[in-house]
């Protein structure tokens, strides 16, 4: 029999990029920009209890599914939604994050904050925390005309 767990965390990732709150929320909007930092989306219903759909991966494998509903949508200032994570056909985790964007002198400061029910050892909350990092990181590149 294979042993079951859950663990739950909760983790906060933070950047500040010289960007204003507009154009960083239009970022996680807009489905062409979003599929340059984060995945290109299969299915983008940007609204409330719209859903966001991708699924793709490494070709050694395995796919990722991401399958996301939005929950809350502040234009310029937050983005809630809780999503599903499979690595084929396995469910590693069940997620609700806030995106929250605060205006600052230069700027807009993200304070991405994700609670997370990880399951059986398939994730963890450090690997995901390091997976935010890389992203927020390549949505930074994107704001600076990088990518």
């Amino acid at each position: 029999m294979i042993e079951r767990f859950v663990k739950h965390a909760t983790f906060i990732v933070e950047r500040t990029y010289a960007a204003p709150p507009e154009r960083v929320y239009n970022a996680w909007a807009d489905p062409i920009a979003k599929g340059k930092w984060f995945s290109k989306p299969d299915i983008f219903e940007f609204r409330i209890g719209g859903r966001e759909y991708s699924s793709g991966g490494p070709p050694e494998g395995p796919i990722f599914t991401f399958d996301a509903s939005y929950q809350e949508l502040v234009p310029e200032q937050r983005i809630v939604y809780t999503y599903t994570l499979d690595s084929d056909d396995i469910r590693i985790s069940v997620s609700i994050t806030t995106v929250e964007l605060i205006e600052v002198d230069g700027g807009t400061k993200l304070i991405f904050t994700e609670q997370g029910a990880f399951f059986d050892g398939h994730d963890t909350p450090e690997v995901r925390e390091h997976g935010t990092n890389i992203m927020l990181d390549a949505l930074g590149k994107l704001l600076e005309g990088e990518i």
